[in-house]
C-alpha cells in the first residue's frame, strides 16, 4: 500500500517548506551533531518498544508556548511510567532553549523533546535491562504553518480505531508509542481525508488521531468529556479562554449524530493552534474555513500567544 506524496500540504500539522532544516543541529545527550548524523542506538527502549514520554514545543518572538505546562506534563508522563528523564525541570527546559539557541531560531521554530528509558541489555520489554541513563533528545526545526492548508479546513474520516480506557492505555500520557494513532490515521488517509475522527470505547466522540476535537452547536463550544482524549495544553487553553470570554462551554459526552449538525468545527495542537474542519464523513461544515465563533477563539489565542 502506497500512502499520499502529499501529506504534508493536508496534514493537520502541515507547514511550509524550510531549507534551513536541513542543516539544523541535534541535541543527543548533551552533544549537538548535524542533523544527518544524529543517532541512537537499536538498543534503545524508545527504539525497541517505544518505552519513553516526549513534548513538542513552539516558539513564537523567543518565548516558548506554555513552557512550564509543557514541562510539567514531560515529567508527569515520565513519574507515570517509573522513567527517571535524569534532568531537573530547569535542565530540561534548557536542553530545549539551547537547542533553539545553536540553531540561532527565535521565532517561527517547533522544538520536540524525546526521552526514552535509555540502551538496553538486550531489546526486550523489562526496564531492569537498561544499561545506563536515559536517552535524551532534542529536535527544532524551522516551522511556520501553511497558511493555505489550514485556510482550506481538514477533512475528517471517522477511524474504526477507538480511543483507549485509562486502565488499558491513559491518552494523557505523551508515549512514543502510537502505532494505534498511526492505524486509525491510516483509515482515513485511505478515505481521502487528512485526519482521524476517533470515538471513545462507548462510541462518543472523544479526539483526532492527532489534535483535540471541537464543535460548534447554537453558539456554544462542545468537546469531549476528556476521559478519554489527550491532555492537550492547547485544549486546555481555549477552553478557557473561551469560558473567561462568556462563550457557553460543554465537555462531555456527545455522537456522531450531533457532530453531523455541528455548525462550526475545528481541531487544536501545539504547532497549528485552531485549525478549521471543512468535511467530516463526507458531509460537509457549513462554515467555509473559520465560522464566526471559531474566528473569534482563534483570535483570542493568537493574543495569548503574542501576550
Amino acid at each position: 500500500m502506497q500512502l499520499s506524496p502529499h501529506a504534508s500540504t493536508t496534514s493537520s500539522q502541515a507547514y511550509q517548506a524550510d531549507d534551513r532544516n536541513e542543516q539544523v543541529l541535534v541535541y543527543v545527550n548533551g552533544e549537538f551533531v548535524p542533523r544527518n548524523e544524529a543517532r541512537v542506538s537499536v538498543f534503545d527502549a524508545g527504539y525497541v518498544c517505544g518505552d519513553g514520554v516526549w513534548e513538542g514545543v513552539r516558539l513564537v518572538k523567543g518565548n516558548v508556548i506554555s513552557f512550564d505546562a509543557h514541562i510539567d506534563r514531560l515529567f508527569e508522563g515520565a513519574n507515570a511510567i517509573a522513567m527517571d528523564i535524569g534532568l531537573t525541570r530547569q535542565e530540561a527546559r534548557d536542553v530545549i532553549l539551547k537547542t533553539f539557541e545553536v540553531n540561532k531560531m527565535q521565532d517561527g521554530a517547533h522544538a520536540r523533546l524525546m526521552v526514552t528509558r535509555g540502551v538496553k541489555k538486550t531489546p526486550n520489554q523489562d526496564p531492569r535491562f537498561i544499561l545506563g541513563k536515559a536517552t535524551v533528545v532534542c529536535v527544532a526545526e524551522h516551522k511556520v504553518v501553511d497558511a493555505a492548508a489550514k485556510k482550506r479546513g481538514l477533512a475528517l474520516h471517522t477511524s474504526t480505531i477507538r480511543c483507549s480506557t485509562p486502565d488499558v492505555f491513559d491518552l494523557r500520557l505523551n508515549s512514543h508509542s502510537r502505532l494505534n494513532f498511526i492505524q486509525a490515521l491510516i483509515q482515513a488517509i485511505n478515505a481521502g481525508a487528512d485526519e482521524a475522527l476517533m470515538l471513545d470505547t462507548n462510541g462518543f466522540v472523544s479526539s483526532c488521531n492527532s489534535t483535540n476535537f471541537f464543535v460548534v452547536r447554537d453558539g456554544a463550544l462542545w468537546t469531549s468529556s476528556g476521559r478519554y482524549c489527550f491532555n492537550g495544553i492547547t485544549r486546555a487553553t481555549i477552553l478557557r479562554l473561551a469560558r473567561e470570554a462568556g462563550v457557553p462551554v460543554v465537555e462531555g459526552d456527545f455522537t456522531l449524530a450531533e457532530v453531523y449538525a455541528a455548525q462550526e468545527a475545528f481541531v487544536t495542537g501545539t504547532l497549528g493552534g485552531i485549525t478549521p474542519v471543512s468535511m467530516i464523513d463526507g458531509r460537509k461544515v457549513p462554515t467555509d474555513g473559520m465560522g464566526r465563533l471559531t474566528s473569534r477563539l482563534n483570535e483570542l489565542y493568537q493574543q495569548y500567544i503574542a501576550a
